[in-house]
């Protein structure tokens, strides 16, 4: 069993390299906003509808992991999701199809692929849920830089339209994702079949549930505030620079996935949550002085970025701790829709940005909802997040 496992972990990081690429919707924002003339609120909607579907699907797809495999979930995934951006494409007829395309489509079809190679993972390495679950989303990290770079290149050169990238996006996409589906299988020995689901209603009233739901609602709405705007958030960067500060935003992100991923595995979950949390309302309290010295918003990139990687990576591991790795999808997948409620915090933070012309109030607001949820969880006993829990 174990030679097999560094090629189901490369190909469980290379299907979430794919899946990121929706992380780099900043570098395409103002290159849209020039060629259609649509305002900063009207071209969120894309990545704010993704981050609806992404979470719902996600919810259903936990619960059919075990009856259609991993390897039918994360091929499905992976050709809705590539067929997602090639829809996307069409968008220089009518905008509806970008959001239809890369919104809903490539966010349905990332709901059915994102946790099986987290899923898989954790089966192959039982011993180091922390360090693999980090490896594997850190994919989703590394995939948006290099779109970021690679698209913001081609943008800034004038050597491609956003809607003709999507289009190579997409196929590369599904060239990419379906193969390395085929390898995404649990281990020998284990049972496909899924073990019996919990009751919904008694896992999301398990204080365990609640706190966790409540923090990571809070981590992510920072992260997607300060992603799918990250170029307009300093007036004083450079085009050349925003390009770099979207690309290091996806580093630092998958970084920082690999660093809290280490740390969960070493420290107690209501630790890591609280160092997380105020991590990233220091820097959003920051954020003012620091955007406004030179390569400020490099700093502030790169900060973020890796507080937000440790977002994605510490709630997914913690309940692999409390619930059981083989609990992973379902419960896993209910707790992921906090996105749902974290993904209008972009369209509200393009609003602001269209009426003020800044983010100001906006990371500042979060800075003080992150505070508040390092707080509640330093206040909670830390029992409810340790040991093993039940239905």
């Amino acid at each position: 069993m174990p030679r097999h496992r560094p090629l189901v972990l490369l190909s469980a990081f290379a299907t979430q390299l794919c899946l990121g690429a929706t992380y780099s919707w900043s570098v395409f924002v103002q290159p849209l906003r020039e060629l259609t003339g649509l305002s900063q609120s009207t071209l969120q909607f894309p990545f704010s509808v993704f981050y609806i579907a992404f979470p719902a699907t996600m919810i259903l797809a936990g619960t059919l992991l075990h009856r259609l495999g991993p390897r039918r979930c994360a091929a499905l995934g992976g050709l809705l999701f590539g067929s997602g951006w090639v829809l996307a494409s069409l968008g220089s007829v009518n905008f509806l199809f970008t959001v239809l395309g890369i919104g809903l489509l490539a966010g349905v079809g990332v709901g059915f692929a994102y946790v099986v190679p987290i899923a898989v993972l954790v089966q192959w390495y039982p011993e180091q849920k922390g360090l693999v679950t980090g490896i594997a989303v850190a994919g989703f990290g590394g995939g948006a830089a290099l779109i970021g770079q690679l698209a913001g290149s081609a943008l800034s050169a004038g050597a491609a339209t956003p809607f003709s990238l999507f289009a190579v996006c997409g196929i590369t996409f599904a060239l990419v994702v379906v193969p390395a589906s085929l390898v995404l299988r649990f281990p020998p020995g284990h049972a496909p079949v899924a073990p019996p689901p919990l009751p919904m209603k008694q896992v999301t009233r398990q204080p365990a549930f609640i706190l966790l739901f409540a923090a990571m609602t809070t981590g992510l709405a920072a992260g997607f505030a300060v992603n799918a705007n990250l170029k307009e958030l300093s007036a004083a960067a450079s085009v050349q620079a925003g390009i770099a500060a979207v690309s290091l935003f996806a580093v630092a992100n998958a970084a920082g996935r690999l660093t809290w991923g280490a740390l969960c595995d070493r420290l107690q979950a209501h630790t890591v949550l609280k160092a997380n949390l105020f991590a990233q309302a220091v820097i959003l309290a920051a954020s003012l002085p620091v955007l406004t010295v030179p390569n400020g918003l490099l700093l502030f990139a790169a900060l973020t970025g890796f507080n937000y990687g440790g977002v994605l990576v510490i709630y997914a591991s913690t309940v692999a701790r409390l619930w059981g790795a083989d609990r992973m999808g379902q419960v896993y997948g209910l707790l992921f829709s906090a996105n749902i409620l974290a993904a209008p915090m972009v369209l509200i933070a393009g609003v602001v940005y269209d009426y003020t012309g800044g983010f100001t109030p906006v990371l500042y607001s979060l800075a003080l909802l992150l505070v508040l949820a390092g707080i509640a969880v330093h206040r909670a006993s830390s029992g409810i997040l340790t040991g093993h829990l039940q239905p």
